[in-house]
């Protein structure tokens, strides 16, 4: 196996770990065993991003082209909207 397929593998395991790990987070009630979640789920997305700069470096990797800075403004805005409307929704509850 080519170094190259070991790094891809790495990253697609380690997504699948921080979905995995987020998904624990949400139903999770013990608030030690959510606590110890989030630790490993950090560490998860650590991990990924060294790795990811690992694979950027060495050409194993190529990220999407930047975002346009209104593009960004405009998700972040409809974002924002949604947080609001979920907040004002269960506010009413």
């Amino acid at each position: 196996m080519y170094e190259r397929d070991i790094v891809n593998d790495l990253l697609a395991g380690t997504k699948a770990s921080i979905n995995a790990y987020t998904m624990a987070i949400q139903e999770c009630s013990n608030q030690q065993l959510r606590s110890t979640f989030q630790t490993l789920r950090n560490e998860a997305e650590q991990f990924q991003y060294q790795l990811y700069q690992i694979a950027e470096q060495k050409g194993y990797y190529t990220p999407a082209p930047q975002a346009n800075k209104n593009d960004v403004n405009q998700i972040k805005s409809s974002l924002q909207a949604a947080v609001n409307n979920t907040s004002q929704m269960s506010q009413m509850r």
